[in-house]
């Protein structure tokens, strides 16, 4: 029977494959597939009104994460941006402006904040909530580069190539050298529920990189379908984000997810033992 989550990282091994990071081009046939799979959208739970922080990728802003704001409001939760602009790397000056708004929020509504975080951001948000645990309640990651191993970076080579250009010379290995970063590099997680949610077919960050090893307990990696450019509006994606930010605060539960999501979830795994299997895949 196929694993909806895990607390092992995935067995991947180097770059995403090529015919995946050429499949990001239908990223906007994923965004036009949604008023088709809506129903999958309309039955997930409703939520709690507990404060969500939406934090962007990559050259992200908050365009790009109008669809994870709009769905949980709509479920009844106080979504916000990050309202730091475009993400252009990871920098001294986000962490300090992000445990400022992780703590405002927490005070301003009396409830800890879950953070939301795509790509980059997911590393951003699990940075924070290190350095601002008091105020966090949950994490939740897409396709985020939160595990690397002594080799370095396996991303996709055109995204290296462009953080070097607008970030960094070092590229996206570079924000595990930051200060603030240091308790990431030594893979220290929060002892917060956090979910990392990746795909098979991301052509940006491989699975072995988006995917972490925790505690079963509060850690888990969920499988997706879909690529990395549209995990922000990938209906599948926020149908579990929906699950995820649902979970009772103090009685979180590793996902089992039900209805249309439990199908979509079962075609995700079969996709691995059905498919060219990803660990396979040549350095």
């Amino acid at each position: 029977m196929p694993v909806q989550s895990t607390s092992a990282r995935h067995a991947h091994v180097g770059a995403p494959r090529s015919i995946d990071s050429a499949g990001e081009a239908l990223a906007l046939l994923e965004l036009a597939l949604l008023p088709v799979v809506w129903p999958l959208l309309i039955e997930t739970p409703r939520g709690d009104g507990h404060p969500v922080l939406l934090l962007p990728g990559f050259l992200g802003d908050e365009k790009s994460l109008v669809a994870l704001k709009l769905f949980p409001a709509s479920k009844g939760y106080q979504v916000e941006y990050w309202g730091l602009g475009r993400n252009v790397g990871f920098q001294r000056k986000y962490i300090l402006a992000l445990n400022q708004k992780i703590r405002h929020m927490h005070f301003k509504s009396g409830s800890k904040v879950s953070l939301v975080g795509w790509s980059l951001g997911g590393v951003f948000a699990l940075v924070g909530a290190l350095h601002a645990p008091e105020g966090v309640r949950s994490i939740i990651t897409l396709g985020s580069p939160l595990s690397q191993d002594p080799a370095g970076s396996k991303t996709s080579q055109m995204v290296k190539s462009l953080y070097r250009l607008v970030a960094h010379p070092m590229g996206p290995s570079a924000h595990a050298m930051q200060p603030r970063a240091q308790a990431l590099r030594r893979g220290e997680l929060p002892q917060i529920p956090i979910s990392c949610l990746y795909s098979l077919g991301d052509g940006v960050v491989p699975p072995q990189e988006a995917t972490i090893d925790g505690n079963p307990e509060l850690h888990e990696n969920i499988r997706v379908l879909g690529g990395h450019i549209a995990l922000g509006f990938n209906s599948m994606v926020l149908a579990t984000v929906a699950d995820r930010l649902a979970q009772a605060e103090d009685r979180w539960q590793p996902f089992n997810p039900s209805g249309l999501l439990k199908t979509a979830c079962w075609m995700a795994s079969y996709g691995e033992i059905l498919g060219n299997p990803p660990h396979a895949a040549v350095e």
